[in-house]
Formats: C-alpha cells, structure tokens, sequence
C-alpha cells in the first residue's frame, strides 16, 4: 500500500479540508494510486461485461468524497473507509440502474445456444450483497468496515489490518466468520 506515512495522509486531509489547495493538491497524488489500486482490484472482482472502468470509480468516488465540506477527516482510515463506502455506493447505484426498467430489469434473459451465450452479470448479486452488508453493519459496524474494505476495495488482509488497527490474526478471524455468515445469508 502506501509509502506515505498515515500521519501524513492525515494531515493532508486536515489541510485540505481547512481549505489549503496545496494541501488538496499534494493529498490527490497521494491518495489516487492508493484509490485506484483500490477500484482495480474490486472491479477485476466483478463479473465480465462490466461498463463502469475503475478510473471512473475513483473520479467518482473522489468526487463525492471531496464534496462533503461538514466532514472532519480524522484519518487515514476513516477516509479510506469514506472511499470504500462511495465505491460500494456507485457499484450499487450501477447495478439498480442495470436492473431497471429501462434496461430490461424483470425480464429473463434466454440463452440462444451456448456455443454464443451472453450472459449478462446479476446486477441482484450486487445488491443482494448490498442488504446484507446493511444487516451486518446494524449488529456489528467493525465487521461490515471489514467487508467495505475487504469486498468493495480489495484491500488485502495485511492493508486492511493496517487501515483498522487490528492485528492481522485478529482480522483474518473475523474475515472467516463475515465471509460464512455472508455466503450462509446469500445462499
């Protein structure tokens, strides 16, 4: 992950938000690698046939996390977190889009042969994963912080670890007993 220290990223995020371009600037380099790391990884996750690119989900995400001038970055880890949400929430967005009305959503989709099949992704896998992660987040926040970062960002066990100041042990645990649980609640 980074080589910048999380301090630093820290403090970038509180000079930026005080309103210094500099710092706005400097941060951006920082983080963008970082973020588009992030979206890379949790995009080769997805099913083929994606239309969403992950510079698109960091310009986004980037976006809107940028936008909020009422939140006080604390630091690194809780912009990260910040960032993991936005992408869940765009890959959400795209996936009720894809099942809309307007694009087919209700009809099923017939196979003509399957020497020519296309197969379109479940944008209800995306969702579905979705209103689990809500249930999980009502009983346990930490557990559905570790999905965000895990699922959504890709982030490994070691960077996402580091991200929750937890030992990795401690997080590879509780990453089992999510991933049973959630494969258990999705069927």
């Amino acid at each position: 992950m980074p080589s910048e220290s999380s301090q630093s990223v820290t403090e970038l995020l509180r000079a930026a938000q005080a309103g210094d371009a500099g710092a706005a600037e400097r941060l951006m380099a920082v983080v963008y690698e970082q973020l588009h790391q992030l979206a890379r990884a949790r995009m080769a996750q997805l099913p083929p046939g994606q239309t969403l690119q992950p510079t698109a989900l960091v310009h986004e995400a980037y976006l809107r996390l940028t936008d909020k001038s009422d939140v006080a970055w604390e630091s690194r880890q809780h912009f990260f977190s910040a960032a993991a949400r936005a992408m869940r929430d765009i890959l959400v967005e795209q996936a009720r889009r894809k099942a809309g009305p307007a694009r087919g959503g209700g009809r099923r989709r017939r196979e003509l042969d399957e020497a020519c099949a296309v197969i379109e992704p479940l944008a209800e896998d995306v969702l579905a994963v979705h209103e689990a992660l809500e249930e999980l987040e009502k009983e346990d926040p930490v557990k559905a912080q570790i999905v965000l970062l895990r699922y959504f960002s890709g982030l490994t066990t070691a960077e996402t670890a580091e991200v929750l100041g937890l030992a990795e042990r401690t997080l590879d645990r509780k990453w089992r007993y999510i991933r049973a649980r959630l494969l258990e609640r999705l069927g």
